[in-house]
């Protein structure tokens, strides 16, 4: 655990028009903004994880969290820093980009303190896939979760420790919970509508399948759960204050990318992508009449996004109504300004290390999650 340490560098962003230099002021006295309109914030690191995944606050008079370790690891974090592990935690098929991967609260958590947790889980012939369960969390002495069920799966299992992206939202109404299904790095299920890899699922919160979704079929469960297709490594999906749902996914060799999705859209991959394949190999770009839905926005070359929330706090008024994703390899914290279907890249601020998980706390603060061992969780705040 490290203890808490108020970072002295306020971080500036520069717009990401062209390739707008970024730069990082050392200062210790400052006016939210400075003479050219930007705005300064804070970082202070509040704890360290190993490997942390993904984040989920709980309504609390108090700052908690709920926080995934990759290695299989759920910890209650709580004001100050203090951590308890939870126990109850399935097995996970830790490995690559494996292990334990997203947690969401039940739209009803206050009624019914059941929580969605998101994992790798192996299957025969040295195959592996990603589960959504759900389970009941309760914290009468120490954490623990009762009563998991495995409530979806992807199919099928295949070999392979990639892309699996299982991230998790509710839609605002709380009556369906969508799930991003990463194609696992074997390109063609994306296209394949009798795998759910390389889509976006839609299915009620008990896991049973809406008879609305576009491709429902009688006897068919996994083309029945299928929202949108043609994804690749789905690592964030969240709805904004208008119900619009939006996902980013790791582009093949950059053309990183984000998607505002629609029931039924097809997103090209592997057919069409603004990156290319690794080994040098074309994909030929989105194109006019192509018959995919092209990215609103895209990289090139890679940021490697990861975590995603559509900000609506108070603490950022100038934000609201963005969305604010980290990056990976792009090691930054980036805002994208959402005008109806139109999407703008507007900020980009230098974060020094590879950012898994954005999320906002209860008073409208930023909270990022750095990725791998010893990595910080970080508290974002206007400089006054």
């Amino acid at each position: 655990m490290t203890p808490s340490k108020l970072l002295t560098q306020k971080l500036i962003y520069s717009l990401l028009a062209g390739a707008a230099a970024l730069s990082i002021t050392a200062c210790t006295n400052s006016n939210a903004k400075d003479e050219n309109g930007q705005i300064l914030f804070e970082s202070t690191e509040i704890a360290s994880f190993n490997e942390p995944w993904a984040m989920t606050f709980l309504p609390s008079k108090s700052t908690e969290a709920l926080i995934t370790e990759k290695g299989g690891k759920l910890l209650l974090f709580e004001d100050g820093g203090k951590t308890s592990e939870v126990s109850g935690v399935p097995e996970v098929d830790y490995g690559g980009q494996g292990g334990l991967g997203d947690i969401i609260l039940s739209p009803n958590f206050v009624e019914d303190s059941t929580v969605y947790l998101s994992w790798a889980e192996a299957g025969e012939n040295d195959t592996r896939g990603a589960v959504v369960g759900m389970a009941k969390l309760n914290r009468d002495g120490s954490p623990k979760l009762e009563d998991l069920k495995i409530i979806w799966s992807q199919y099928p299992k295949v070999k392979g420790r990639g892309h699996y992206s299982y991230r998790l939202a509710f839609s605002p109404d709380s009556k369906y919970l969508f799930i991003g299904s990463g194609e696992r790095q074997k390109f063609d299920p994306s296209q394949d509508m009798d795998s759910n890899m390389g889509k976006i699922v839609r299915l009620y919160p008990d896991g049973s399948i809406p008879k609305d979704n576009p491709f429902y079929t009688e006897g068919n469960e996994v083309r029945s759960q299928i929202w949108s297709l043609g994804h690749r490594n789905i690592l964030g999906i969240a709805f904004d204050d208008n119900g619009q749902l939006w996902n980013h996914e790791m582009g093949p060799a950059h053309g990183d990318e984000v998607n505002l999705v629609k029931s039924k859209a097809n997103y090209g991959y592997p057919i069409v992508s603004n990156g290319d394949h690794y080994d040098g190999r074309d994909i030929p770009d989105h194109g006019e009449g192509d018959g995919f839905i092209a990215p609103k926005v895209f990289w090139n070359p890679t940021l490697a996004p990861s975590g995603l929330i559509a900000y609506n706090g108070d603490m950022f008024p100038e934000w609201k109504g963005s969305l604010i994703l980290g990056g990976l390899a792009g090691q930054a914290l980036v805002r994208l300004e959402i005008d109806g279907e139109k999407l703008t890249k507007a900020d980009e601020w230098p974060m020094d290390a590879r950012i898994r998980e954005v999320e906002q706390g209860p008073d409208g603060a930023l909270w990022v999650l750095e990725d791998g061992e010893g990595a910080k969780l970080r508290k974002l705040t206007p400089t006054e």
